[in-house]
């Protein structure tokens, strides 16, 4: 990397880039290590793993360029985080028996309060996916109380703002009310148990697994999935989704 930014003889894309410009490129890398191990694509998860290793080798060096820090830095102050988040292994604090979640927290919390954080919600990165942000945030708000004690107020809630989507009366409307139903839905997914990321990818899968399923159905029996009627097209659905073995009791 030191070679591709230099100034003589480096490469004019790499001399060119910021931490602003190749940030979306180091999320993209964090996306496909995650597609390869949803492939079970262990020899792509090697390349990609590379492709993420680049970019925190990327960030580093621009920073080394700017007196700032250098990549020796970033792997010292990860590895210091990791002992002092571990200090019943790495140190000697009892182990008070805390599930793993609950000692973690504890900790990143008084690390943010060293920080000078003001609020509970205060590190809940803004470039985080809406939906995982969403979870986040009220995983925050949960652990000071604010929070249903059940399923039935977030149920609620979600049917709340399907009525106020339906009667919301322009586009900013509209996009508020979207926004807060959305929100709604995370909260009730939660309150079940569940992480609304895995739930929302398991559905992504399944839709573009049922609607391929569909258009070659349409291609065997010499039709265009285009161009059939949203009836006919339903009825390809069902036949897709009936052919699909039945999920145990």
């Amino acid at each position: 990397m030191a070679r591709l930014r230099d100034p003589q003889r480096g490469c004019e894309w790499d001399l060119a880039q910021s931490f602003a410009t190749i940030a979306p490129y180091t999320i993209e890398e964090a996306y496909e290590v995650t597609d390869a191990i949803e492939r079970g694509d262990m020899a792509a998860l090697k390349d990609e793993l590379g492709d993420l290793l680049l970019q925190i080798v990327f960030h580093a060096r621009i920073a080394e360029e700017a007196g700032l820090f250098a990549f020796a830095d970033v792997a010292d102050a990860i590895s210091a985080k990791m002992e002092a988040r571990h200090p019943h292994i790495f140190g000697d604090a009892p182990d008070l028996g805390q599930s793993r979640e609950e000692r973690w927290e504890k900790l990143k919390a008084d690390e943010r309060a060293a920080k000078g954080a003001a609020s509970a919600l205060d590190g809940v990165a803004l470039a985080l996916p809406a939906l995982m942000r969403a979870e986040k945030l009220q995983k925050r708000a949960a652990r000071h109380g604010f929070d249903w004690p059940d399923t039935i107020g977030p149920a609620a809630k979600v049917y709340e703002e399907v009525e106020e989507l339906a009667v919301a009366g322009t586009d900013a409307e509209r996009v508020e009310e979207a926004g807060d139903l959305l929100f709604a839905a995370v909260n009730l997914v939660r309150a079940h148990g569940i992480a609304p990321e895995d739930a929302l990818r398991a559905a992504n899968l399944k839709f573009e697994r049922r609607f391929r399923a569909m258009e070659a159905l349409a291609a065997n029996r010499g039709e265009d999935f285009a161009a059939l009627t949203l009836d006919q097209q339903e009825e390809l659905w069902q036949s897709v989704k009936g052919s699909e073995p039945r999920k145990a009791p």
